[in-house]
């Protein structure tokens, strides 16, 4: 069932992600609550789009939350990177607003790190996940929860984009690559993929969110290197490990990114810093 023109959508997690998906609905005609711990929002976002402040992970404010929307996407991040943190908010946090609020679609934003790989094997949606470490064991939990609302699970590979630019810093401190498949996705391109999974016809439980190219470690350091101007870095040597993750589902219900490749993405990122 497609979502009525215009929607309300409720975003828990209103950060960087968050908000990009806001700015995106609110330009469709939706009306967004978007929520926060704290409800001041960034100037500019329009009338279309409402700031809430609730504390998911204390219950602080949860009142506040409407009791049904046309749809929800839980798109929050944890304070810290421990298993505590984690469980507080994935799994504790997300059946707060499981249990509050009522919405025909649901999508969750999980993580690629519920695949365990290591070396350098394709894995997309039909994989068996085989989390090596906390962070995706309590993801996973967490999709299951919400599958049993009826929702979907975006997992996403690591984000880049403004502000987010660790390889770049990386690179430029001369660390030495090594044969390690890596893979990402540019935040406007996962703001995208949200958007799409938002539209009647993404259907499946799970998705993969990355661009069409995953990498060595060591090619994208060196790339960025060279676009610098730096002199290369002898890489590391050893046995390829990592995972490369696919997107061909998430490509098949018209998701398009504007940044299809790392090598688009960091080029456009790099002229925006210049």
């Amino acid at each position: 069932m497609p979502l009525p023109l215009p929607a309300t959508v409720l975003v828990v997690g209103a950060g960087d992600l968050g908000l990009r998906l806001t700015q995106r609905r609110a330009v469709r005609g939706d009306t967004v609550l978007a929520v926060r711990r704290r409800a001041q929002l960034a100037d500019g976002l329009g009338p279309l789009v409402h700031a809430l402040g609730a504390d998911v992970v204390s219950g602080n404010g949860m009142a506040a939350l409407p009791r049904r929307v046309d749809a929800l996407v839980f798109c929050a991040a944890p304070d810290r990177r421990d298993e505590a943190a984690y469980r507080a908010l994935f799994v504790d946090g997300l059946s707060r607003v499981l249990d509050a609020v009522q919405a025909p679609r649901i999508v969750f934003v999980s993580s690629t790190s519920v695949y365990g790989q290591d070396a350098g094997e394709r894995v997309d949606e039909r994989t068996m996940p085989q989390p090596a470490a906390f962070n995706g064991r309590v993801l996973l939990e967490a999709e299951a929860r919400v599958h049993a609302a009826g929702g979907r699970a975006l997992r996403l590979s690591g984000l880049y984009g403004p502000g987010r630019t660790m390889l770049l810093r990386r690179a430029r401190d001369g660390v030495p690559g090594r044969a390690h498949w890596t893979n990402r996705i540019h935040i406007d391109d996962a703001a995208a993929a949200l958007d799409t999974l938002l539209d009647e016809h993404a259907s499946e439980p799970v998705y993969c969110g990355t661009d069409d190219m995953p990498a060595l470690e060591r090619d994208v350091l060196g790339w960025l290197r060279d676009r610098e101007g730096l002199p290369p870095v002898p890489a590391l040597e050893g046995a390829e490990t990592g995972r490369r993750v696919m997107n061909a589902r998430l490509r098949g219900i018209g998701w398009t990114p504007q940044h299809p490749d790392w090598r688009s993405g960091y080029a456009a990122l790099l002229t925006d810093r210049s």
